[in-house]
């Protein structure tokens, strides 16, 4: 037996050994339910008290696994394992979630354990593999007790928290701290991924409707701007018994209005997803927008925005906006409504839709805002740009690429390569770095186990484990390489 079939041989018992301890610590971050809330923000806890939270609980987890953990101002954390360099190899992964968003079959604030798989929200985006991360760094904490050597590099384990709703955390660490030689996230999909897209948010308004000139009480839909919404609904002026039934949408009696009126409550469910891969969803919001124009439930001042509702929403391509492009690296763009609110203003309401786009290097986000902002303007909307980040791109033909993917096909008996895509990770702020799994083709989900941002979110034990294997013996390897 060589050197590197010990190794691989060495982290498969070191996983066996650790499993059940590495699921209770995925079980103890799930409980904090982590999303952004600024309301609350204070000192040590910039993005509300749930990303606190989880990030002092994952420092626990750290030091227990004998790692070097810091809090910086609760912002970021890191976990260090001492190297004989300064230099350092890292993973970052993310202690925060989406909002937890309805149609769960299980507690999505606890692990379930279901016929070989772990439900809960950010089992797989990105709380369990987080978990992962500092287990592997373990591996190597144990391993230098034992023998007294240190590794080439330090390894750092870096802990985000604002990674769901605008990576503030990566900005603060990258303004205090030097860049890593290396870095990957465990926050996409194997192989690995060594490019993504730009991306472009938005938010498109109506113009101000009077209380008088509306048909349209309230219109709500979706969680997160950068999912595909799964609920949608709306309020409406009209009779219930007198309206058409619909695939997928319910109608029911909701009383009168101040006036007398009927009102009827329309409740549109699609098929949730992340935006960055909007294939085999079903946009809730698009459902609504189409029933309530075809079914003529809205103003004169409520259908223009309409209108343009289902031009953005006429498919997740851009094809309706007249924004669809590729090129030779990217998958075609993708352009997904995700979220649908009601805004009251002095003399009424307006309605915001938001939009994300993610863009291949063929296009950028001056020519996305033009586009968008004149199909606004001829519907009698605005547009305000909220961010964008310009594509990232690393070559597979890089020592560390080369290194992870082999180190990934050798584990899986597997044959594949480096690919894109359109999600956003951590990897794209830095200047050397990828985004390397845990989730795996290999382990297809069962249709009852649901995707990242979605009800019952779940993932495979078996590939979280083959991914924590996966992870020491790619440390291992990545500390030969020269990164100077």
């Amino acid at each position: 037996m060589n050197n590197d079939d010990r190794l691989i041989a060495a982290a498969q018992e070191y996983v066996d050994q650790v499993w059940e301890d590495v699921v209770r610590d995925i079980d103890y971050l799930v409980q904090v339910e982590s999303v952004e809330d600024k309301e609350l923000a204070q000192d040590g806890m910039p993005f509300g008290p749930g990303p606190a939270e989880a990030l002092n609980r994952s420092l626990q987890i750290a030091e227990r696994l004998g790692l070097d953990a810091h809090s910086c101002e609760g912002y970021v954390g890191y976990a260090d394992l001492a190297g004989e360099s300064a230099a350092y190899i890292s993973t970052i992964a993310h202690s925060d979630i989406v909002p937890l968003g309805k149609g769960w079959t299980v507690d999505p604030l606890r692990v379930t354990r279901k016929d070989g798989f772990l439900l809960g929200r950010g089992v797989i985006d990105d709380k369990g593999p987080l978990v992962l991360s500092l287990y592997a760094a373990h591996f190597f904490a144990r391993k230098v007790a034992a023998e007294g050597i240190k590794l080439p590099y330090t390894l750092r384990c870096i802990v985000g928290t604002n990674e769901e709703t605008g990576m503030a955390d990566v900005d603060y660490y990258l303004s205090h701290f030097p860049e890593p030689a290396f870095c990957f996230t465990p926050d996409a999909s194997f192989p690995l991924i060594c490019g993504e897209k730009g991306r472009f948010f938005a938010a498109v308004a109506s113009k101000e409707i009077r209380d008088d000139d509306a048909r349209i009480l309230r219109m709500d839909g979706g969680t997160v701007a950068n999912a595909v919404p799964q609920e949608a609904e709306a309020l409406v002026r009209a009779c219930a018994s007198e309206l058409p039934a619909s695939e997928r949408i319910a109608v029911k009696d909701a009383g009168v209005d101040d006036k007398g009126q009927p009102l009827a409550a329309i409740h549109a469910t699609g098929r949730g997803g992340h935006a960055a891969m909007p294939e085999g969803t079903i946009n809730a919001i698009a459902l609504l927008v189409r029933y309530l124009v075809e079914n003529d439930l809205c103003g004169a001042e409520e259908r223009p925005f309409l209108d343009f509702g289902r031009r953005l929403l006429q498919d997740s391509f851009g094809k309706g906006m007249g924004i669809d492009v590729t090129d030779d690296v990217f998958d075609p763009l993708t352009c997904v409504g995700g979220t649908l609110r009601t805004e009251e203003t002095p003399s009424g309401r307006r309605f915001v839709q938001t939009m994300d786009v993610r863009y291949p290097k063929s296009t950028d986000a001056a020519r996305l805002l033009g586009v968008v902002e004149r199909v606004a303007c001829e519907h009698g909307c605005t547009i305000t740009q909220s961010d964008d980040m310009v594509p990232f791109y690393m070559s597979p033909d890089s020592e560390e690429v080369r290194t992870l993917v082999g180190t990934y096909n050798q584990i899986t008996g597997r044959n594949v390569q480096a690919f894109t895509i359109g999600g956003g990770t951590y990897a794209r702020h830095f200047g050397r770095a990828v985004a390397f799994g845990p989730d795996d083709p290999a382990y297809p989900n069962p249709d009852w186990v649901g995707i990242e941002h979605g009800p019952d979110e779940g993932v495979s034990e078996e590939a979280l484990k083959r991914a924590l294997v996966i992870y020491v013996v790619s440390i291992a390897r990545l500390m030969r390489l020269d990164l100077g």
